[in-house]
């Protein structure tokens, strides 16, 4: 295999600190293989001293299959492994870890939920609540940050910090460490005994870091101390493609590598070997907006393609049935395989009434992540309840999601019994003439609810009972993005236009779960050919011959919440990360409308042309 002048550079890398920044589609795999087999054979180095790590299982699996490929499958001690496991193989030999000294999710998940109860803590939507402050936990640990200073976005500082130190004293009590542990306590272990620190960097003479945009402080600390002074430190990545933050990954680290390590050398691999030529210079368009990043001269090694298609509809309506045909043909009449197609969203929460079109034509997908379930949701369930109420079918636990949403200061204590009504509660209000008159008007409100069909129901639920002022005080108490909120409410009612009465709406409701249901159940099947439904965050690293980019509007990318400019590069990384997973068909659709409310096109899409053309849009 031929290798350019900037690939044999790096591969022939020896002693020293170097920086590899590699676009996408540039073979960055080949070169961190290839080095490797370099190190072992021309320079001579013990394999044993070795090590390769990257920032998934799988990923490590995959680098370390290819590189045993590679030798022949000739026995080679190279240590390939994710930071995490790197850190735990430290841990084991100081103190005697075993597997069984590491929390699993839903322990972590039951221990969050014993805390929120021991200290009151009243929430709608538990499960939300909890995967944000465990987000948080993991920042704070990443980021090697003091709690005093934290900004919680989940609930006040008091509330975050009592639920942080329970969460630790009860894990710590059980002898249980996390993954953000694993690294917290390698870091102090390594900085504190410099005997088992000479030891690790005499095992870990040289250090290759695959996705290095990803690292955070708390990793990037790790791995300095077991470089040490020699820093034969290899490191490869690409700052435009650094998409999680919220994970705690920190692109600064990358853009300031070469302050820490004056002496690195610098390779940028910029030939894309993956999209064709205009899927490169569109990107290129967009990514170059971005002020905090190297500079890099891409380059297509495909010279000719189709050209990059940007595509305005009505509504979401119309967008997803033209999606629909473009499948087909892709699918018939140019015979690319349904597996070689990927539809790209920015949040999995905006894929619900693609699903629902993709199921009512008949088009086959897999999702690579479980794909939420919108009446699923702590709102959906609460319309649903008012509904079920309403229709005469409530039972207690819909009358307890309803009565004090908004609130109408009902009291549990007239809820105890499984039976219990409106008239009930009424009854047991009865000198208290305020409160009969609240519960007067619930019953006034139920029976118009009766008969209206699911979307005025949804309507009036919202304005006409209040619902959704209800939702804007829980979304400031508890620090949530109140558009977030809307947004489901706008959803829901838009997905029940079709329905003519609550009965079909509800029928709907149970087939539309088992449904997706079963298409998660899919993707465990190799050889199953179906649209791969994905978001920007969990698109990277894949590749499609056909990527169609969808709802591409302010607001939803960049997304409502990115408010600074550091958030809005974030957003365009991620846009450019999705633009570049097409090898050969780049579609890129917006809508002129939704959920009934005029949009914006998304900046991004304006950025994709060229500059002269762009007033176009």
């Amino acid at each position: 295999m031929a290798f350019s002048e900037v690939q044999k550079r790096a591969i022939e890398h020896l002693d020293g600190p170097m920086m590899v920044l590699a676009g996408p589609g540039s073979g960055k795999t080949t070169v961190i293989t290839r080095r490797v087999r370099w190190l072992i054979e021309s320079a001579e180095v013990n394999p044993a001293n070795i090590l390769v790590a990257t920032y998934t299982k799988a990923a490590a699996m995959e680098m370390k299959e290819r590189f045993l490929h590679l030798m022949g499958n000739k026995r080679a001690s190279v240590n390939f492994g994710t930071l995490h496991s790197v850190c735990f193989t430290i841990l084991k030999q100081a103190y005697h870890y075993s597997s069984a000294n590491i929390i699993m999710e839903d322990k972590k998940f039951h221990i969050l939920k014993e805390i929120i109860d021991e200290e009151g803590i009243a929430l709608d939507d538990e499960a939300d609540f909890i995967s944000g402050v465990l987000n948080e936990i993991s920042a704070v640990k990443g980021t090697m940050m003091s709690l005093e200073h934290y900004y919680s976005i989940n609930c006040s500082e008091e509330v975050f910090k009592k639920i942080y130190i329970s969460y630790q004293n009860k894990i710590k009590n059980l002898r249980l460490i996390d993954f953000d542990d694993m690294l917290l306590y390698t870091y102090e272990l390594l900085d504190g005994r410099e005997d088992i620190l000479a030891a690790w960097q005499q095992k870990f003479k040289y250090i290759l870091i695959d996705e290095f945009q990803d690292i955070n402080l708390l990793q990037y600390m790790i791995i300095r101390l077991l470089a040490g002074k020699t820093a034969n430190l290899f490191i490869v990545g690409d700052d435009d493609q650094s998409i999680y933050k919220f994970r705690g990954a920190n692109p600064e680290i990358m853009l300031n590598f070469k302050n820490d390590y004056r002496k690195a050398k610098e390779v940028i691999l910029n030939i894309n070997y993956r999209c064709n030529k205009n899927i490169v210079e569109a990107s290129k368009r967009v990514i170059q907006n971005n002020k905090n990043r190297y500079s890099k001269n891409l380059e297509a090694d495909k010279k000719i393609g189709g050209p990059v298609s940007i595509k305005s509809f009505h509504n979401q309506v119309d967008e997803y049935r033209w999606l629909i045909k473009e499948i087909n043909d892709y699918h018939q009449i140019k015979k690319i395989p349904l597996s070689q197609m990927a539809i790209l969203f920015r949040t999995n929460m905006g894929s619900g009434l693609l699903l629902e079109k993709l199921m009512e034509y008949n088009i086959p997908f897999k999702a690579k992540d479980m794909l939420p379930n919108i009446y699923e949701h702590w709102i959906a369930k609460n319309i649903s309840a008012y509904m079920r109420v309403a229709a005469g079918k409530g039972k207690r636990q819909d009358l307890l999601q309803i009565v004090n949403r908004p609130n109408r200061f009902i009291s549990r204590e007239y809820l105890k019994n499984q039976d219990v009504t409106i008239n009930d509660l009424k009854q047991s209000y009865r000198d208290k003439d305020w409160m009969v008159k609240r519960l007067e008007q619930l019953s006034y409100d139920m029976e118009l609810l009766k008969s209206m069909p699911p979307y005025a129901a949804i309507n009036y639920i919202r304005f006409g009972i209040g619902y959704e002022a209800y939702l804007m005080n829980y979304a400031n108490e508890w620090r949530m993005n109140k558009d977030d909120l809307i947004e489901i409410l706008d959803e829901l009612q838009e997905r029940a236009k079709p329905f003519p009465d609550m009965e079909s709406w509800f029928a709907h409701i149970d087939e539309y779960g088992k449904l997706i249901k079963k298409r998660f159940e899919d993707k465990k099947d190799e050889t199953f050919d179906g649209v791969s439904l994905i978001t920007m965050h969990s698109a990277k690293g894949l590749e499609f011959e056909v990527v169609f980019v969808i709802d591409a509007l302010e607001g939803v990318v960049p997304h409502q919440k990115a408010v600074m400019e550091s958030d809005i590069e974030e957003e365009r990384r991620m846009f450019y990360v999705a633009l570049t997973r097409a090898k050969d068909y780049l579609h890129v659709y917006y809508p002129k409308e939704r959920f009934a409310k005029k949009t914006l096109v998304s900046r991004f899409v304006c950025e994709i042309l060229p500059e002269e053309k762009q007033s176009a849009l």
